[in-house]
């Protein structure tokens, strides 16, 4: 350390030599005499100062009340530390430090409380620990993951080759590894995710007008300047997202729902797991293998049109109640769609508008059945992945333009939308999908299941997703990936994509009202053509065998006897001769 350090131990080493001079009497440059020793460095002080003292604390006393005066002196206390705090900053600056320091924090946002350990290093400076501590705090107002232990099962799985059966060769389910019920909601995380968002707004107009190609008076006609600031990723945000009129998402907006199912909709503040059924196309499934705790604090929302309720009601499935098993029925009035489909696009996509308070989301397509519980799905593929948004993958294909020619293919939809919505993007620089693009593992997604955690972040791509399906095609594999990585482009986030055998591991999937009818009616074919069978008439009698031919002489071995081969032949001739008789009937 060099003299000239203003550091607090070289101040404490020079002010401790300052007292040992006066102590000995010795200034620098004297030499010792035989005078008195002088007073302490230390004496009291004279009386009348104490006087002085006095006169001064009880004129403020008198002049200013006694609370001012506790405010006064805590202002003063407080001052002080602060100049403190400065000097020793200052003192350790100068000072240094001999190696690394470490600071641990406790993240209570972990589930599992795991500790945060920041290295210092040997020359940081007050300001770089100040904001150490600022980002270690900032930290801890967000989920940021966890790992299993590493004798946990879990954490060293992989998945087995798939089995060689040639017989089966479509897609099927594949080995998860799940945490057990009491461990995944033990998992359950206390904050939420960080979020390049803070605060998402959406758009409300009474009066929308078309100005340009697609979209619907739902959506409100966003622009395409609109679509385009809508990427331009801020912390506030005011974007499109359906529900353009009325005062509240379901009243009075199209899509609407009474007041009574709102209500229950705005009680949900945990986990939701929502279906729809419109247009009577699909059969209610009911969800298995749910735990005790799920059954008490998930909501399960099943929506409906009016269709589809008086069809259930019909078949007995609905009793009138607003309950059928463990789904909570609301009936949707007042659909912005002719389409049944594109009707169920609402649901699926602005959950986090119909849920308000609702912090995580399982959306299952209304021909699925749930077969897994929902706190060990969102266990394994959101909260152990530190996800905010997860989707499987399309088990077949990975690139847009292959889904858009399966679309045509199997007539999906309107051929030319789907051309034009592509060449659009083209424009915009979609480009086919490519080893590239990794750690992206696929353009194309199976839209049947989605996971979702609540944030804005999450929540915008929500609404873009849905707007990209209201101003085109329905066919939302399409528009996955634009928005996907438009969004990428401009924030340090993108959607988990699993795989889709994963997928089928906890949903099981079924066949839509009109193929289901379709199979029915081919089995119920098949086993009217038994009857018929059995009534035509009998098959024709064999035709007439031609008479035998004449006795053929033998030559007989020189040692057997010639009379026992006549007696051979004439009884083949007989036996031929009753055998006619029999088949013609001439007996």
């Amino acid at each position: 350390m060099s003299g000239g350090s203003l550091g607090l131990g070289l101040r404490s080493a020079s002010y401790g030599s300052l007292q040992l001079q006066l102590q000995s009497n010795l200034l620098p440059n004297q030499s010792p005499s035989p005078s008195p020793p002088p007073p302490p460095p230390f004496s009291r002080k004279p009386a009348k100062m104490m006087k002085e003292k006095e006169r001064l604390f009880h004129w403020l006393y008198k002049f200013v009340g006694r609370k001012k005066v506790g405010m006064l002196f805590l202002c003063l206390v407080s001052a002080a530390v602060f100049v403190w705090v400065l000097y020793v900053g200052k003192g350790e600056d100068s000072r240094g430090t001999e190696g690394p320091t470490s600071i641990t924090f406790n993240n209570r946002t972990s589930a599992r409380n795991e500790q945060i350990k920041y290295d210092l290093p040997s020359n940081s400076t007050l300001a770089s620990v100040k904001s150490s501590l600022t980002n270690a705090a900032l930290a801890m107002r967000y989920f940021t993951g966890y790992t299993l232990p590493s004798d946990n099962p879990c954490e060293h799985f992989a998945l087995p080759p798939p089995p060689a059966d040639k017989k089966r060769t479509g897609p099927r389910p594949c080995p998860v590894c799940y945490l057990d019920q009491k461990q995944a909601i033990g998992l359950m995380p206390d904050a939420p995710s960080f979020s390049p968002v803070h605060n998402l707004t959406y758009v409300y107009e009474e009066v929308s007008s078309k100005t340009e190609f697609g979209g619907s008076e739902f959506g409100g006609y966003p622009s395409l300047k609109q679509r385009d600031d809508s990427y331009d990723i801020r912390e506030s945000m005011n974007v499109h997202c359906g529900f353009v009129k009325g005062q509240k998402p379901g009243r009075g907006t199209g899509f609407d729902i009474d007041d009574a199912d709102l209500a229950d909709m705005e009680q949900c503040n945990g986990i939701i797991v929502a279906s729809a059924i419109f247009g009577n196309y699909d059969i209610l499934q009911q969800p298995k293998n749910t735990s005790e705790d799920a059954k008490k604090n998930v909501c399960f929302f099943m929506f409906l049109d009016e269709e589809t309720e008086a069809a259930m009601k019909n078949a007995s499935v609905l009793d009138g109640s607003n309950k059928a098993g463990l789904w909570r029925i609301v009936v949707v009035h007042n659909l912005p769609y002719t389409d049944p489909r594109r009707n169920g696009k609402i649901p699926k996509l602005l959950l986090h508008r119909l849920f308000p308070n609702a912090r995580y989301s399982i959306w299952v397509d209304g021909k699925l059945e749930l077969v897994e519980d929902p706190y060990r799905i969102l266990e394994r593929f959101l909260w152990r992945q530190n996800a905010t948004f997860a989707i499987s993958r399309h088990y077949k294909r990975f690139d847009v333009f292959e889904e858009a020619e399966a679309n045509k293919a199997a007539a999906k939809y309107d051929n030319a939308s789907i051309d034009f919505q592509i060449d659009f993007y083209k424009k915009e620089g979609l480009t086919p999908y490519s080893l590239a693009k990794l750690p992206i593992t696929s353009d194309v997604p199976e839209g049947c299941v989605i996971l979702r955690e609540h944030v804005p972040i999450s929540d915008l791509f929500s609404c873009l997703w849905f707007h990209e399906v209201d101003r085109f095609t329905s066919r939302d594999q399409i528009s996955f990936s634009t928005v996907r990585d438009n969004i990428k482009k401009k924030a340090n986030w993108t959607v988990s994509m699993f795989l889709d055998c994963e997928r089928r591991n906890f949903v099981v999937q079924g066949y839509h009202m009109d193929v289901l009818k379709q199979k029915q009616a081919a089995a119920l074919g098949a086993r009217r053509l038994v009857p018929v069978a059995l009534s035509l008439p009998p098959p024709s009698p064999p035709p007439l065998l031609p008479p035998p031919p004449p006795a053929t002489r033998y030559e007989t071995p020189p040692n057997r006897r010639r009379g026992r081969g006549r007696r051979r032949n004439r009884k083949v001739a007989a036996g031929a001769t009753e055998i006619g008789r029999v088949v013609t009937g001439t007996d």
